[in-house]
């Protein structure tokens, strides 16, 4: 009887929230003025944050490369 009951009123829960839903569906779609300004950075982000990246490895390389090579001629003079 109790999972009768607990279908039925998942059912009807379902049923309201979607036909609630249909109503207020404008609602979560409300573009204003300011809606491309956000899309615009979103984008800015998603497409200069790998070059960003890119830039600070490559740096942190060089570092490292200039450093082992700074220290490998010190031990080893024969080394250009």
């Amino acid at each position: 009887m109790y999972k009768f009951l607990f279908k039925i009123s998942l059912l009807s829960f379902t049923v309201v929230s979607s036909a609630q839903a249909a109503v207020d569906s404008y609602r979560f779609a409300h573009v204003t003025i300011a809606t491309p300004w956000y899309i615009f950075i979103f984008l800015l982000m998603g497409v200069f944050a790998p070059f960003v990246l890119m830039a600070v490895l490559a740096w942190r390389v060089a570092i490292s490369k200039s450093a082992r090579e700074t220290s490998g001629t010190a031990h080893n003079p024969s080394v250009k």
